[in-house]
């Protein structure tokens, strides 16, 4: 059986935050299976546009909404400062330059990324912060810093926003279950592990007596 987990997702997206737990459990559950997981990253925010007070106060709307449902942690007084750029490539760029290096690597730096954005207020946009965390999941600083940079891995990174976008899905998180080339969608959108655990299951099920 050659199957996987797909998980499209950026790093910036807050409701990707308040998923985070529920996608530990499910990776979890699918690993005992002997399925894997991929990241696939979407590409939320790529205007360009600093941050003003008006945008301010609406992105921290909408963490108190994720808090409000998931409990995740969020520092609402250093997160998003005034003049912040926020822009995702830079981050998912970091998760895509880590799935070519060590794909092991993947949801260490993912967590790490999200934590330092979330709860730490730390601009995660910046390419030092980026090579900082990346370290900190096990990938030499310099190893990781050429290859960020590099033309194939922006490439690379472009060729994950267009697969998101020709499969035509627009919001994050977004779970996919793969097996021998066909998907299935098993959330598009935050839902709690109550939901989710018991249509894996029956996934993982299907897909082993296939």
């Amino acid at each position: 059986m050659q199957a996987r987990l797909l998980y499209v997702m950026d790093p910036m997206c807050s409701w990707c935050w308040g998923f985070a737990p529920v996608l530990e459990s499910l990776v979890e559950q699918a690993a005992a299976a002997g399925v894997p997981l991929q990241l696939v990253l979407g590409g939320l925010r790529r205007d360009g546009v600093a941050i003003d007070a008006a945008a301010r106060v609406r992105y921290l709307g909408y963490w108190q909404a994720v808090n409000a449902s998931t409990g995740q942690l969020f520092n609402f007084i250093d997160g998003l400062p005034e003049g912040m750029v926020y822009d995702t490539e830079p981050a998912c760029r970091a998760l895509v330059t880590a799935r070519s290096l060590d794909v092991h690597s993947v949801w260490p730096l993912t967590q790490f990324i999200q934590r330092a954005f979330y709860t730490q207020g730390e601009d995660v946009t910046r390419a030092s912060v980026l090579v900082g965390l990346a370290e900190r999941a096990g990938i030499p600083r310099i190893v990781f810093a050429e290859a960020f940079d590099s033309v194939e891995q922006r490439e690379a990174t472009s060729a994950d926003f267009s697969w998101v976008q020709d499969l035509g899905i627009s919001g994050f998180p977004t779970l996919l279950a793969e097996r021998n080339g066909q998907l299935a969608l098993l959330t598009n959108g935050y839902q709690p592990l109550e939901v989710l655990a018991p249509l894996l299951g029956r996934w993982l099920e299907r897909a082993a007596h296939a």
